[in-house]
This record gives structure tokens, sequence and C-alpha cells, in this order.
């Protein structure tokens, strides 16, 4: 896809079901988006500039978030409540690229349909209420005070290096009173909810941050065991909830590109045909993997080696993933033609 900031293109929010009335894909219009349709799914669209959100700074990259889920929070409210988000950034050059992406990735996306019918996102924050008081807990433990006394009977003064040994002990038991709470929220709310998924916590202050794929009858339960979780803790910690919102923690859908520069490497590396079944990617990458595996070969290159056989394996799988049936009874074609037909797939993002 190019990515010259003047090429107009089709920024994707995100696919939904193709089963609502027609009167709600008309009102798409307030809030300057279309739809994109390919047999039983839409793309959700806006024409903008084509653009590397990667290279973004802070500030337009936090406006293109907010416009991103803004948008799908806008289509939540207006009843489309089964949304696959797409991941922030996604663009394509035209409508021809749209419905190819949405073409190769339809198996892909009906399975998500499937396993996501009537589950949302709901989102948790644990802080400290009094963080300060939770450092002064940590100043009077044994280890903390038994270090402490050691070095101050060895040392008339405590240099640099003794306050951040200290500071490290103490970070360690924090980090230990952190996972010792965040457990305790996950066991107190898995109960109410298909799976989990922990974020990063973003300082010390932050117990934990996770996201909570719930079925919409169990949201209300959740969020009730969550208020006597609160009473539970007395105030010790504070609780933020958002939601609820569409899968992004456990079903975003990436678009990739593969080139047929990318496909014709692999084949080298992995000594295929022009023409194979899928059977023939696996053979040919156990051959490899017994000639060049770092523990039966060892040697300066053989981990370099090894890594360039997975890449290879790898970037195969994703090209037969996109053309179904994907089985040992069908021959796939590795020319340039063909490669250039399907180069376009969809994969859920890690």
């Amino acid at each position: 896809m190019d990515n010259d900031i003047n090429t107009k293109g089709l920024y994707i929010y995100g696919i939904i079901p193709t089963c609502y009335e027609a009167e709600k894909f008309r009102e798409l219009d307030s809030i300057n988006v279309f739809n994109i349709t390919f047999e039983k799914v839409s793309a959700i669209v806006s024409e903008n500039s084509v653009i590397d959100y990667r290279q973004l700074g802070t500030e337009p990259l936090a406006r293109l978030l907010i416009d991103h889920q803004k948008t799908i929070e806008s289509l939540m409210n207006m009843g489309f409540t089964t949304i696959i988000p797409m991941r922030l950034g996604s663009f394509a050059n035209n409508t021809t690229e749209v419905l190819k992406i949405l073409e190769n990735g339809y198996d892909l996306i009906m399975e998500i349909f499937e396993k996501a019918n009537n589950l949302l996102e709901i989102d948790i924050v644990a802080t400290w209420s009094d963080f300060s008081q939770i450092l002064a807990e940590i100043a009077v433990n044994p280890q903390v005070v038994e270090m402490k006394a050691k070095i101050g009977k060895s040392k008339i003064s405590i240099t640099q290096s003794d306050q951040l040994t200290i500071g490290y002990l103490v970070k360690k038991i924090l980090d230990k009173k952190n996972a010792e709470y965040a457990t305790k929220i996950i066991e107190a709310l898995n109960p109410f909810c298909q799976s989990t998924k922990q974020h990063e916590v973003m300082n010390d202050q932050m117990v934990s941050n996770t996201a909570f794929l719930v079925n919409q009858s169990q949201s209300a339960l959740l969020e009730k065991a969550l208020d006597q979780l609160d009473e539970k803790f007395n105030g010790k910690l504070n609780f933020k909830l958002v939601g609820p919102l569409p899968c992004y923690s456990f079903y975003t859908l990436e678009v990739k590109e593969l080139h047929f520069e990318e496909i014709e490497s692999a084949k080298k590396e992995l000594g295929l045909n022009n023409f194979i079944f899928e059977k023939d990617i696996k053979q040919a990458y156990l051959n490899k993997v017994k000639l060049f595996h770092p523990d039966t070969n060892p040697g300066d290159d053989s981990a370099v080696i090894f890594n360039r056989i997975n890449k290879a394996y790898q970037t195969m799988l994703d090209y037969v993933n996109v053309l179904k049936p994907a089985s040992c009874e069908y021959q796939f074609s590795l020319l340039i033609d063909a490669v250039a037909e399907n180069s376009f797939f969809l994969k859920i993002k890690e």
C-alpha cells in the first residue's frame, strides 16, 4: 500500500456483519463513513490521505486514535453492536483493495463473528488509593529493615549505590504486592468473563490493567462483583472501569501485505517449487530444521540460518492461509500473478 501522504485512500475502522436493516446503513453518512460490502460482511471506511501512522508524532497519533475510537463508539451507539475493530492506522488504496482484503480474510472474519457473538470488552484499571501509605508499609518490611541495618553497621554514611540496592528491594516487594492484588482481582472477576488479557501497567502505583471479555448478559454481574471487591479491599484500591467496548484486546484485526519478493525468498530458503501443497511446506521446513537446528548443528551461523528458516516458514504459512481451503490436497501457486492476486490478508493482532 502506498504511504505517500498526498495519496488519497480509504481508512478502515472495523468490520461488521451485513445483517442490519438498510436504513441503519444509510445513517452512516451522519458520521462521515460508509460501508464496502463483500457477501455477509462490510468494512466501515472513510476517505482519507494514506499515511504511515508509525511515523506520526505523539499528538497526531493521539488524534488518530481518538477519531478511530470515537467512530467505533458511534457505530455501537447507532446499533451496530457487532464490530471487529481494525488495527489503528489501517489503510487501503481503493475499494478494490478493500474488497480483496475482505475476500481473502472472509473465513477468519466469519469465524470471529461466531466466537465474539454477544461478547464485549470491559477494561478495568486498579491503582493504589494511597501510594505513600503502601511505601510506608514496605519501609517497615523485615527484609528492608534488615538490609538498612546491615548497611548502617558497615558504613558511616549510605552511598548512592546503597540507596539503589535498597530501592531495588523495595521495587521487588512492591511488584510482588501488586501481583498478589492483581491475582485477587482476576480470581474475583473470572467467573463472569470468557477470557482476560493483561495490559502493561503505566507506573508503580498501577496494580493491574486488565481487559475482560464478557458476555453481554454477564456485564452487570461483573460490575456488581467489582463493587463487592472494592468493599472487600476497604478503599485500598481505586478502580476505573471503561466499557462496554468492542473486543479490541482479543479480536482486533490487522492487514498484512505479502510482496512477491518475500514469497520468492521464502520459496528459495525452503527449497520449494512454483506449485506446492501445504504438506510440502511443512516437510521442507522439517528437513531444513534437521540440518540447521543450532542444537544439532552448532556453529557461528546456525542461529542466523535457523531464524531465516523460521521466518520463511511463517511467510509461506501466511500465504497459504489466505488461499482456502488450506489442506494437503490443495495445490498453491507461487508464481507472480497468483501472489499478486492474494497478497493481502487479515490476521488477529498479537
